[in-house]
């Protein structure tokens, strides 16, 4: 009788490590793709913020500067 028990709790503990083994490689192989996916779009927005402040900064810096003098221009 305590064979039959020990062989029981033996096979249910093999059985639920594969389980768990095999569920684990499922659950990683679903959230691989949509990580790809979500790390391409953080990607895309920051490409578009470091365009945006790249643009802003080019604009603020133009306003800051004096107007240049033109080659052909005299000064009065």
């Amino acid at each position: 009788m305590t064979g039959i028990l020990t062989g029981l709790l033996l096979g249910l503990l093999v059985g639920t490590a594969v389980c768990a083994r095999y569920l684990r490689q499922e659950i990683a192989a679903n959230i691989g793709p949509r990580l790809r996916r979500i790390e391409l779009q953080l990607d895309n927005l920051q490409a578009e913020l470091s365009l945006a402040t790249a643009t802003r900064l080019a604009e603020l810096s133009r306003k800051r500067q004096p107007p240049q003098a033109l080659p052909g221009d005299r000064a009065s």
